[in-house]
């Protein structure tokens, strides 16, 4: 997959130099596609199956920073993301598509009509000759383009608009929000399933107090990528992650660590990595969360707290047996 970034009406490479795209007939999709979930999936694949039958480059645009970001930037609600940049690249690439547009959201951006987006971005820049959306896309200024006036448009710049129907799992509606909520109340399994993978999260390592070791669960601790990235509930989870290409269980810890008394530092992400011995500072790892051992919680001592990671960690290698 190529990804290239589109700022100021002009594409770059990640390194900063422009980039070029050959004139080729493209299908494209166009979103967020915060979290790359399974409504997400749906709308790629459609435009996939389209590219395939029609020898077409496959094309995704989405957005960095999520817009609603810029948009309410002085906003008390600040949005929580799902996917880190990072993240959603890696996650869009297993998808098999041959391109990925990454477009710079800005105020300015914000302003296009949606006819000038239309015509600067997906006819000229991307020669676009079929384009899908979700049954619910808005698009433009304010939003205030549609499937209705994508169609529209399509007629006077040479595409054809596919418009996918809502995906449900259960009778339930898929979507970001909804995600996010079942996250932040620790409902990670039922969170997996709405996004098609296991929730990710990412960052560098970085020095931690050591304290884990004393407890005889050593740690890494991550400095995450992004401000914005969501945080899930409070408390211990199941997750895998791969250091040098081999894969490794472990037991992450969301949370202030209030045994401890270091509440005032903040909400620490930390990791003992099941069957792990080295260094790994400076590494940049990828956790996936498989499911919730426990809520945080404050012990009355350091044994207390020990003999209950010993239980959590039966727990974690129970549920990967």
């Amino acid at each position: 997959m190529q990804v290239v970034f589109y700022h100021n009406q002009r594409l770059w490479y990640g390194d900063g130099s422009p980039a070029m795209l050959d004139p080729v007939d493209s299908a494209v999709t166009i979103g967020s596609f915060d979290g790359v979930h399974c409504g997400h999936r749906k709308i790629i694949s459609s435009m996939l199956e389209t590219a395939r039958r029609c020898s077409f480059r496959s094309v995704v645009v989405t957005f960095d920073p999520h817009p609603r970001l810029v948009l309410n930037a002085d906003a008390g609600d600040r949005l929580e993301v799902l996917t880190t940049l990072d993240e959603k690249i890696e996650q869009i690439a297993g998808l098999g598509i041959d391109l990925l547009v990454v477009v710079r959201f800005t105020p300015e951006l914000a302003a296009w009509s949606s006819r000038e987006f239309i015509e600067k971005l997906l006819a000229r820049t991307l020669s676009a000759k079929t384009v899908t959306v979700g049954y619910d896309h808005g698009f433009g200024k304010g939003r205030s383009g549609s499937g209705t006036t994508l169609a529209g448009l399509g007629e006077l710049f040479g595409f054809t608009v596919q418009v996918v129907e809502e995906l449900r799992i259960e009778r339930a509606h898929i979507s970001s929000t909804r995600i996010r909520s079942m996250l932040k109340n620790g409902r990670i399994k039922e969170a997996n399933s709405f996004l098609g993978a296991p929730y990710v999260i990412s960052g560098k390592v970085v020095e931690g107090r050591k304290l884990g070791r004393e407890l005889g669960f050593p740690t890494v601790n991550l400095e995450i990528f992004d401000p914005a990235k969501l945080l899930p509930h409070r408390g211990v989870y199941m997750a895998t992650t791969q250091i040098e290409g081999k894969p490794f269980r472990a037991m992450m810890n969301i949370g202030t660590r209030p045994t401890l008394g270091l509440q005032d530092a903040g909400v620490i992400v930390e990791a003992h990595i099941s069957g792990f011995s080295g260094s790994l500072y400076g590494k940049e790892l990828r956790f996936r969360l498989h499911g919730f051992i426990r809520d945080e919680k404050k012990f009355d001592s350091l044994e207390a707290l020990r003999e209950q990671l010993e239980k959590d960690k039966k727990t974690m290698e129970l549920f990967f047996e």
